[in-house]
């Protein structure tokens, strides 16, 4: 028999040769996290592809000779990596393949070059660049997506939408979730705003390009950036022509009065939780960027990650305390996915009305059944819900990122694990971008974090860990200290030649 095809045509696979699967060859104790990795990698490989049915627990249990808990345990881990999923009386069934394995040596890809160049596409770069583990930041948990939610949101819209809602609507958004989205902020981010004063936008992206493109109408050029500061937001902005003088970001965040010495008139901010320290901007440096932005400042507040807090009270968005000073952008890219591209902006109103007649220009507004879909999840409770499982859920990777990094890197210093979707670790010494082009080699893709500055200061990584389990977390780790040690070694080698 041809396994290979029986597999493709999503027939179930039973009996001593699902896999070649020899139980024998492993020692006492281990049979879960070995029948977890021959199956993880069976899938990555396409030995299982998408769309087929693993045997049903029992009867793999009784070929292989093993309890029915070793396979119930290794579904539900594979369940919790988002690779299999139950569906029904098909049983479980293969819906994600992993991002990879770790190539052989002879054909891992050369990254190091890559890594180096800071021109306009490193991310995409990056992102094509295979890894066995990918602690990219900003990515959320994509198998956590909420799809029979979702689903039932879609039907319940369908069913009661009028023929005329098909055609073009308002390019600021639809009216539905306009009012769903000045709900959730009122309640998460302490934001009081009329649904007409939103914009729905296709993610943070496009505001700040269209905020860009309104801003050079108007004879401005320059947006002060944080620095640390995101890479990716300072590319958007260059590349709609405004110059990015970095403002350094300390253990109380943003530096005021290095903002009022600049000469800048806008500034683009995280100070709910700064990207990629996790610094949250305080008390005192909050009412200083208020005076400077009542001075004739305005404020670009990207609140990428807000609502995702584990150890600390909420902090407000400077937008509830200021206005008409501030443009605030966020969107459910975090939250939910970056696939449905769904963001918004609030404007102070000498702003709004031609950064609509720019979003009209752009895409004549985002299309109009998943702005009415995500309205329907935000009303009916579901997206709370969503959020209050994931904030369990992300925790616990948190959590076990925290105790990795302790355990393999203790002299690392960690920042921002008290919110978002992501920490930053820093040393004393070395080369970031050599290291984290080390670990890629190894299968651990990461960020440096001297990409996002423009200002020297101490290198480090940006490690996401809310697409990640906490056995792939701290396997990831532990390959990077391994690279860490590695780089250390090769140096002290270097100087000691040097030195002859």
């Amino acid at each position: 028999m041809d396994r290979s095809n029986s597999a493709r045509t999503g027939r179930s696979k039973s009996g001593a040769d699902f896999l070649q699967l020899d139980p024998a060859e492993v020692p006492a104790g281990g049979l879960a996290d070995w029948l977890t990795d021959r199956l993880r990698t069976a899938i990555s490989t396409g030995q299982l592809p998408v769309g087929t049915r693993l045997p049903a627990t029992r009867t793999l249990a009784a070929d292989l000779g093993v309890s029915r808990g070793v396979v119930t345990e290794t579904y539900r881990r594979l369940t919790e990596d988002g690779h299999v999923a139950g569906q029904g009386r098909r049983g479980t069934v293969v819906v994600e393949a992993p991002l990879g394995t770790t190539p052989a040596p002879d054909s891992r890809p050369r990254t190091r070059a890559p890594l180096s160049d800071h021109d306009d596409e490193i991310f995409d770069r990056l992102r094509d660049l295979p890894a066995h583990i990918d602690l990219t930041p900003g990515v959320p948990d994509l198998a956590a997506f909420p799809r029979s939610a979702w689903l039932r949101a879609e039907r319940a819209v369908l069913s009661d939408l009028a023929s005329k809602e098909f055609g073009y609507g308002d390019p600021a958004g639809t009216p539905m979730l306009r009012r769903a989205v000045a709900a959730w902020l009122a309640q998460y981010r302490g934001i009081a705003a009329a649904p007409d004063e939103l914009i729905i936008v296709a993610g943070v992206a496009q505001t700040i390009g269209l905020v860009a493109q309104v801003l050079d109408q108007r004879d401005v050029h320059t947006v002060a950036v944080e620095d640390p500061g995101s890479l990716g937001s300072r590319q958007h902005l260059q590349n709609w022509g405004m110059r990015t003088p970095p403002i350094p970001v300390d253990e109380r965040g943003l530096q005021i009065d290095v903002l009022r010495d600049s000469g800048a008139g806008v500034v683009m901010v995280t100070p709910a939780h700064h990207f990629p320290t996790g610094v949250v901007l305080d008390g005192e440096r909050r009412r200083e960027l208020i005076r400077w932005a009542k001075d004739g400042g305005l404020i670009f507040e990207d609140d990428y990650d807000a609502e995702h807090r584990y150890d600390r009270p909420p902090v407000p968005a400077l937008r509830a305390m200021l206005p008409d000073q501030v443009i605030y952008a966020g969107s459910v890219s975090k939250l939910l996915a970056p696939a449905l591209r769904i963001g918004w902006m609030l404007a102070p109103p000498q702003y709004r009305a031609a950064l609509i007649a720019r979003k009209r220009l752009a895409d004549l507004g985002n299309a109009s059944l998943p702005q009415l879909t995500l309205a329907q999840l935000m009303e009916s409770g579901e997206l709370e819900r969503q959020l209050r499982f994931l904030r369990r859920r992300h925790r616990e990777r948190r959590d076990a990122m925290v105790a990795a990094v302790h355990k393999y890197l203790p002299t690392a210093t960690i920042h921002g694990a008290a919110a978002g979707l992501h920490l930053t670790i820093t040393f004393g010494s070395g080369d970031d971008v050599e290291l984290a082009a080390a670990a890629l080699d190894a299968g651990v893709k990461t960020h440096p974090l001297s990409w996002h500055r423009q200002l020297p200061g101490s290198p480090g990584l940006v490690l996401g860990y809310a697409a990640r389990t906490p056995s792939e977390i701290d396997e990831a780790i532990a390959t990077i200290a391994k690279a860490r040690a590695h780089a250390e070694v090769s140096a002290r080698a270097t100087v000691s030649r040097d030195q002859r």
